[in-house]
C-alpha cells in the first residue's frame, strides 16, 4: 500500500491527511456495489427528486399564483407572466448550476451537493411568502442557482462511486428522481387544490423544505468521492490545492477534444432542455381545455395530465441505463432523439379527445423528458474527473441560458402554429440538431471514466 500522503509532504497537513485516509479504503469499494454505492445514489436521487417537485411546482401552480398576485390576467397574460417566471428559473440555473458544477471540482462532490440542496430548499419555502408577481420572478432566479448546481454534483458523486458495469443503471435511476418529483408534486396539487382554496399554490412551496432535512443524512452517511479524493492527493499540499486547481473551467477550454465534446453535447443539450420546457408548459392547459369541453374540471385533468407525463418519463429514465449498456450510448441516444421526433409527429395527427391526447402525452413524457437520462449517462464518461463535474455543469447548465427564451416563445408559438398539436411538432423537430451533434462524440460503453 502507498505510504501515507502526511509522509511525504513536509511538515504534513491536516486537511490532506483526511483526504488520504478516507483515499486508502479498499479498491474493492468502487469496484463492487454496497453501503456506500447505495447511499450516494440514495442522497443524489432523493436530491433529485425535490428538484424536480420544485421545478414543476412552479409549472402546476403558475398559473392560479397568477391570477392571485396579477389581479384578472387575461390568459395571454398569464401564459406570458408564468413563461417569464420559467425563464428565470431557467436563467437562474444556468448561472448558479455553473458555478457549482465548479465549486464541486474545488470543494468536493458532498460538500456542494449540502449547500444546493440546502438552498433551493429554505429559497422554495420562501417563494410562499411571495407578496408580489416580481418578488416571486426574483425568488425563482435564486432558486434556480441552487436547483443547477444539485444536479452536477450529485452526477459526479454516483458516476465516480460506482462500478463501470453498473454505473449507466445506477445513473438512469437517479435521473428518474426528477419523474418522480414531478410525479409527486402533480399527486400533491390534486390533492391540495380543492381544499385549500386560492392560496393553495403558496401551501405547495412551503412543502419544498422538506428535502432541507436530507442534509443530515448526507453529512453522517455519504462519503466523499474516491475519485474526487485522488485528484485532491496528486495536487499537492493542502496550500496549494487551489492555486494548482486554477480551474476545471481552464482545463476544459484549454483541452482541444475535450473542447469539442462540450460544445457537441451542449448542442444536445439545449435541444434537451428547450424541448422539454417549450412542450411541459402546454399541456396542462391544454388537457384541462379539452376536459372543460367534455364538462369536466379542468384544473384536476390539467394535474393529471402531468401525472400521465411524467409516468412515461419514469419509463424513460429507468429503462435507459439498461439499454444504454445493452446497445451502447450512441445508439441509445439516437433511438430517443428519433423517437421524440416520432412522438410529435404523431401528435400532430392525434384526435382531439381527452383519451387519445392523453395516451399521446404519455409517449410525449416516455421522449421528450425522459431523454434525459443520457446525460448523467453519458456526461461523466467523456471527461476527466479534475473537470467532470466542471464539464456537465457547464453542459446541463448553458443549455438552460440557451433554453430559458423558450417558455415565453412557446406562448407566442402556441398561437402563430395554431395550437397545441403544431407546436409540439415544431418543437420536437430541434431533435435534428441533437442528431447531427452525435455524429462527433465518440462511444463510451463499457469503458473506465477517464481520471
Amino acid at each position: 500500500m502507498e505510504q501515507p500522503f502526511h509522509e511525504a509532504v513536509a511538515g504534513g497537513n491536516l486537511v490532506v491527511c483526511r483526504l488520504t485516509m478516507e483515499d486508502e479504503m479498499s479498491e474493492r469499494q468502487v469496484q463492487s456495489i454496497g453501503p456506500v454505492q447505495r447511499r450516494a445514489l440514495f442522497s443524489s436521487f432523493i436530491g433529485w427528486m425535490f428538484d424536480g417537485f420544485e421545478t414543476s411546482t412552479l409549472i402546476l401552480v403558475g398559473g392560479v399564483a397568477a391570477m392571485s398576485l396579477l389581479g384578472n390576467p387575461t390568459p395571454e397574460e398569464i401564459r406570458v407572466a408564468v413563461g417569464i417566471a420559467i425563464g428565470a428559473t431557467l436563467l437562474g440555473w444556468a448561472a448558479g448550476g455553473t458555478i457549482g458544477s465548479i465549486m464541486a471540482d474545488r470543494i468536493g462532490r458532498k460538500k456542494m451537493l449540502m449547500i444546493s440542496i440546502v438552498g433551493y430548499s429554505a429559497l422554495t419555502a420562501l417563494t410562499a411568502f411571495s407578496p408580489t408577481w416580481t418578488i416571486l420572478i426574483a425568488l425563482r432566479f435564486l432558486t434556480g442557482m441552487f436547483l443547477g448546481s444539485e444536479w452536477s454534483t450529485g452526477t459526479a458523486l454516483v458516476a465516480e462511486t460506482w462500478p463501470d458495469r453498473s454505473r449507466a443503471k445506477a445513473l438512469g435511476i437517479m435521473q428518474s428522481g426528477y419523474g418522480f418529483g414531478f410525479f409527486l408534486a402533480a399527486g400533491l396539487w390534486l390533492w391540495i387544490q380543492p381544499h385549500w382554496g386560492p392560496d393553495a399554490w403558496r401551501l405547495m412551496f412551503v412543502i419544498g423544505v422538506l428535502p432541507a432535512f436530507l442534509l443530515l443524512y448526507i453529512r453522517r452517511k455519504v462519503p466523499e468521492s474516491k475519485l474526487w479524493l485522488e485528484a485532491v492527493r496528486e495536487q499537492g499540499s493542502g496550500e496549494t490545492i487551489s492555486a494548482k486547481r486554477e480551474s476545471g473551467l481552464i482545463r476544459l477550454f484549454g483541452d482541444p477534444e475535450g473542447l469539442k465534446r462540450a460544445v457537441a453535447t451542449l448542442v444536445m443539450a439545449a435541444v434537451t432542455v428547450s424541448v422539454f420546457y417549450g412542450i411541459s408548459a402546454l399541456i396542462g392547459p391544454y388537457i384541462g381545455a379539452l376536459a372543460a369541453k367534455e364538462g369536466l374540471t379542468a384544473s384536476s385533468w390539467a394535474s393529471i395530465s402531468a401525472l400521465v407525463y411524467n409516468g412515461g418519463s419514469i419509463v424513460g429514465y429507468i429503462c435507459a441505463g439498461f439499454i444504454a449498456d445493452r446497445i451502447g450510448r450512441k445508439p441509445y441516444m439516437l433511438s430517443m432523439f428519433g423517437g421524440a421526433i416520432c412522438a410529435g409527429v404523431i401528435q400532430a395527427f392525434v384526435p382531439e379527445t381527452l383519451t387519445w391526447s392523453l395516451v399521446s402525452v404519455f409517449i410525449l413524457g416516455m421522449f421528450t423528458l425522459g431523454v434525459f437520462s443520457w446525460m448523467p449517462i453519458y456526461l461523466p464518461e467523456l471527461f476527466k474527473t479534475k473537470i467532470r463535474s466542471t464539464a456537465s455543469g457547464i453542459v446541463f447548465n448553458l443549455a438552460r441560458l440557451v433554453s430559458f427564451p423558450l417558455p415565453i416563445l412557446t406562448a407566442f408559438l402556441f398561437s402563430t402554429l395554431g395550437g397545441f398539436h403544431m407546436t409540439v411538432l415544431a418543437m420536437t423537430l430541434l431533435y435534428v440538431l441533437a442528431i447531427f451533434a452525435l455524429w462527433f462524440l465518440p462511444e463510451t460503453r463499457g469503458k473506465p471514466l477517464p481520471n
